[in-house]
């Protein structure tokens, strides 16, 4: 059984299931371990971690433990479930996607030729980095979804570049989300997108390691915030805002974070912000050491998280920002029928439009049609969407039907 503890109630013989932290926030070798005497939870404390999950099942028990269960979590996010997503003119998402691919094509290659500049000690820039942003905010000004729902398509081997584009489009939409003037959202997503440019900085055999960071490799890891720092210093043009970006993505709410270990409003709120969009990125997608987590989860997880970590209220702002069920994801309805979100419902997070492309009791696919779950509520007919299905699993690239 799966149960939560404070790390106050540790001892030797349990058995950790998660450690219950941004990976990047841990230097243990997997989340996964067993407590063998004081010193591994003296370990735990001095990183700043508060909880942890344990299998009971694998180690011993604490028994007035209570068991794993999202009820509180899934209390505070209904609540966010009933707000109802901003509205206006924008572009059919049909019609910016084509946009948004050559969007891609053309950030992915200008982001590459830039990180292989700054490995050669040339500076950034600047006015490359301002037309790839200009031209993704223009894409998410007109419809934030297209470029969004590629944007979470990464092969493992082009992740650092990808991650950099997604990280740049989530900020731009968050700060739109926020009511933000365009000069901030401009530089916003300049710091997105140069948010881990120190990586270009670390050993390629770290960067690209397909197990777990041993200490001394997490160690130097940790070094590309200030790396990063250090190459957009050199950049006497660039927005403190972006420099705030880059320097506090790594920041936690709790003091638990990196390089400088600041605390609350010691972290500005754009680094509070990064942090928030970098974290959620990462989990969800494929990277060469770990698996991705679907986007519920990840946000759950940032819910979760917001207790410690992360600026609550912004995480609230974000949640409604990407949706509870991001548009290009793939969902089981209580029908069993499977659909690909194509449009956020106006009347809450939990009422999404989706395209009908699967019926799971008859095993077959179907001829796609659209279901707008709001409208269904509105007629008292119950088929909401009851969980986020992988596509992996079922051999679907929801990217063909948007």
């Amino acid at each position: 059984m799966i149960k939560k503890i404070k790390v106050d109630q540790l001892k030797p013989g349990i058995f950790i299931h998660d450690i219950n932290c941004d990976w990047l926030d841990h230097p243990f070798i997997s989340n996964k371990i067993k407590i063998k005497n004081e010193r591994d939870i003296d370990k735990i404390v001095t990183h700043g971690i508060n909880e942890v999950y344990i299998d009971t099942d694998k180690g011993m028990d604490v028994v007035d433990a209570p068991t794993k269960k999202d009820v509180e979590i899934q209390g505070e996010l209904d609540k966010l479930t009933d707000t109802k997503l901003k509205t206006g003119s924008r572009a059919l998402l049909k019609e910016e996607l084509v946009r948004a691919r050559e969007i891609i094509k053309e950030s992915k290659k200008a982001i590459y030729n830039i990180m292989e500049d700054v490995k050669l000690g040339k500076q950034i820039e600047i006015k490359q980095v301002e037309n790839i942003v200009e031209k993704i905010a223009d894409s998410i000004f007109q419809n934030k979804d297209a470029l969004m729902s590629l944007g979470r398509i990464k092969q493992k081997d082009e992740y650092t570049y990808m991650h950099s584009l997604s990280v740049c489009a989530l900020l731009i939409s968050f700060a739109e989300q926020l009511d933000l003037d365009y000069k901030t959202i401009k530089a916003v997503g300049i710091g997105g997108l140069l948010h881990d440019i120190g990586k270009v900085k670390v050993p390629i055999e770290i960067l690209n390691k397909k197990g777990p960071l041993s200490e001394k490799e997490f160690t130097i890891m940790k070094e590309h915030v200030k790396l990063g720092c250090n190459i957009i210093e050199q950049c006497t043009s660039i927005d403190e805002i972006s420099f705030y970006v880059t320097a506090h993505h790594h920041e936690r709410l709790s003091g638990t974070g990196y390089p400088y270990s600041l605390k609350g409003d010691e972290i500005s709120i754009f680094g509070q912000m990064s942090a928030v969009a970098d974290v959620y990125d990462a989990l969800s997608s494929d990277r060469c050491y770990k698996d991705k987590i679907i986007p519920t989860e990840a946000l759950r997880k940032l819910y979760e998280w917001s207790n410690s970590y992360y600026n609550k209220n912004l995480v609230e702002q974000f949640i409604c920002c990407v949706g509870i069920y991001p548009v290009g994801t793939l969902v089981r309805l209580e029908s069993g029928l499977l659909g690909i979100v194509v449009d956020h419902g106006v009347k809450g997070l939990l009422y999404p439009l989706i395209r009908i492309i699967y019926d799971t009791i008859k095993g077959v696919f179907v001829v796609p049609y659209d279901k707008d779950i709001s409208e269904l509520s509105d007629k008292g007919i119950k088929d909401t969407v009851i969980n986020y299905e992988s596509p992996e699993r079922w051999n679907i690239k929801p990217e063909m039907y948007l």
